[in-house]
């Protein structure tokens, strides 16, 4: 078990309770302890080849989203000041294309993290379920961003 994530999970329990009595001290090593043996982070060998390649899809990727969440922002801005403007909402399933669960899990932060869009459900195979402000637009729109954003996520996290 990984003992400095108990440590760490400890002093930010007691941080957030502000309380020191032993009592409290206790408990959050247990919830600590606990949470550590759910989570039981998997070491990861850090390749130093793909190291320079990682962190350039990284650096990407985090355009990517940003590039995303500006253009989504600003159509839902002119769907707001628009109302007039035809929208169909609905929800869409997109293929995560991610090995990873954690892959998976990032691209769907980044698709929620665009305005108008947002995951509802993940089932096991990674198909992601997304309601969109609007469905039409997003279809033609979702496999073309999905396929960028699972290439840098399997650059990332082999």
């Amino acid at each position: 078990m990984a003992y400095w994530m108990i440590v760490s999970l400890s002093l930010a329990y007691l941080a957030l309770t502000a309380n020191l009595e032993l009592a409290n001290v206790v408990l959050g090593l247990l919830i600590a302890t606990g949470l550590a043996w759910l989570l039981q982070p998997q070491p990861r060998r850090v390749e130093l080849r793909r190291l320079p390649a990682a962190l350039l899809a990284l650096g990407r990727y985090l355009l990517v989203v940003a590039w995303d969440v500006i253009k989504s922002g600003l159509g839902v801005a002119r769907i707001l000041l628009d109302p007039a403007l035809p929208i169909q909402p609905g929800i869409i399933t997109i293929p995560s294309g991610c090995r990873s669960e954690l892959a998976t899990a990032l691209s769907a932060h980044a698709i929620s993290l665009a305005p108008g869009e947002i995951v509802v459900e993940i089932d096991d195979e990674g198909l992601m379920y997304v309601h969109a402000l609007d469905a039409t637009r997003s279809k033609e729109y979702v496999a073309q961003a999905q396929q960028l954003r699972s290439d840098l996520l399997r650059k990332i996290f082999p």
